[in-house]
């Protein structure tokens, strides 16, 4: 299972840093490219924590999406 935070910025402006986990995935990089095929269609829904609230992302709403090592701060 491989796991990144993801800073999102959204269609109205707000920022928000979220954690997701894919447990098929191998490494980080796979991880981000699931992120990325999911928010790209019409319909992508994602599943995240930000903090220990769970946040459901639609693609419809992000304006785009920050992935860095170092990452963000939850």
């Amino acid at each position: 299972m491989a796991d990144t935070v993801l800073r999102v910025r959204l269609i109205g402006g707000d920022r928000m840093d979220i954690a997701y986990d894919e447990p098929g995935a191998s490494d980080e990089n796979e991880v981000v490219e699931h992120v990325i095929s999911t928010l790209a269609q019409d319909s992508g829904v994602l599943r995240g924590k930000h903090g220990d609230r769970l946040i459901v992302l639609y693609g419809r709403g992000v304006a785009a999406v920050e992935v860095a090592p170092r990452g963000a701060v939850l």
